[in-house]
């Protein structure tokens, strides 16, 4: 006889950890997935401190059948979001599921009554635990592995998802191209990038290894200001920014980025991102106590590169120096001995940026997808 389904909030230590075990038993025999560096893994799920809940909420839950976890989710009410927005909307993350439609409603449903006692009226997920993390239900591309900061999830994951209720409201695309491709480039891009160089007399150049901390910073306050009209998007805080620049501090390379200046003052930045996940899988994704020693000394040999982010500010956003921001990475990048730049995540929204990443020659590898639905159930 099956037994029950029981979903309880996770309130104590063995409960933590029985949330983070069962990612990794779900997960156990699939050749493509990457474990989470464990250490933020616990950051981002709110089980020690991180700088993005001192302006959120949120509540695990962990759905059993008798005394076997079989099911996880995260509700979010990002109150940042929502005065940003004017909005009511919760979110929900780091679901993970056996495939059993009665644990994932359960699950789906908790997330969803939590919320709507914060007073919240919509739920939209996955993130983790925002558009500033990861975030996105992978929905098409299972048949490789992901890159650094991309989700992974079962292929069943958007089936009990959607059969809860929950729609589709935005997708986001990761384009591949190979690094040869890009070196020949459409000659109406070359034309833009140097006509945009002659306008501006941009003067692009790597981030400076003797005022890095700076570079970062001034990287992710042009990242918190090109964005603001973008689809989702909620502004870093100071905090978010100092933390994420101490944690990015000894995983970018210098060459593999570009700050681009009109008059000596940032107007654009743009930073490729090694794909980590190789050597993040031969560590388990244990940092300690020689994790981090790995992913530095071990780092010469990784062929793939993700552009995470190319920003300029408002200002410039439609005179093509994201292109030109862009352009000063390629030979460095040829130079490092990277072979595939992915692009990621993209909007499906953003036609412009999709638009010319096409152009480009790059081609879609995977599709994330982002779900809405009432809390009311």
């Amino acid at each position: 006889m099956t037994q029950p389904i029981r979903c309880d909030a996770v309130t104590s230590r063995r409960d933590r950890k029985e949330f983070l075990a069962l990612e990794k038993r779900l997960y156990l025999n699939d050749p493509n997935w990457v474990p989470p560096l464990w250490s933020v893994r616990k950051e981002l799920v709110n089980f020690k401190p991180h700088p993005f809940y001192l302006d959120a909420d949120s509540q695990a839950f962990l759905a059993r059948r008798g005394d076997r976890v079989v099911g996880r989710v995260v509700a979010i009410a990002n109150h940042a979001h929502n005065r940003y927005h004017d909005d009511k909307l919760g979110f929900f993350g780091f679901y993970e599921c056996e495939n059993d439609q009665e644990a994932s409603d359960a699950l789906l449903a908790a997330a969803c009554q939590w919320l709507k006692e914060k007073g919240l009226t919509d739920i939209r997920g996955p993130v983790h635990p925002s558009l500033n993390y990861e975030c996105g239900l992978l929905v098409d591309g299972f048949d490789t592995p992901p890159t650094f900061l991309i989700p992974y999830n079962q292929t069943f994951y958007s089936d009990l998802i959607e059969a809860f209720g929950f729609v589709k409201c935005q997708d986001m695309f990761c384009y591949d191209a190979h690094m040869d491709e890009l070196n020949d480039l459409d000659p109406k891009l070359a034309f833009v990038i140097q006509e945009a160089t002659n306008r501006f007399d941009v003067a692009c150049r790597p981030l400076d290894r003797k005022r890095f901390a700076k570079d970062v910073r001034s990287f992710l306050e042009i990242y918190n200001l090109s964005l603001q009209r973008t689809w989702g998007y909620v502004p870093m805080s100071e905090a978010e920014i100092n933390h994420q620049a101490a944690g990015l501090k000894h995983l970018i390379v210098p060459e593999l980025t570009s700050i681009a200046e009109i008059d000596g003052e940032p107007v654009g930045a743009g930073f490729g991102l090694l794909d980590y996940n190789p050597i993040i899988r031969r560590i388990g994704g244990k940092l300690f106590p020689l994790g981090w020693l790995s992913l530095l000394t071990q780092r010469k040999n990784i062929k793939r590169l993700r552009v995470i982010s190319t920003n300029v500010l408002p200002t410039y956003q439609k005179w093509g120096l994201g292109l030109v921001t862009l352009a000063r990475i390629l030979p460095d990048a040829l130079e490092y001995g990277i072979e595939i730049g992915e692009f990621s995540w993209v909007l499906e929204s953003n036609s412009l940026s999709r638009n010319t990443i096409e152009r480009g020659g790059a081609r879609r590898r995977k599709t994330l997808r982002l779900y809405d639905r009432s809390v009311d159930v």
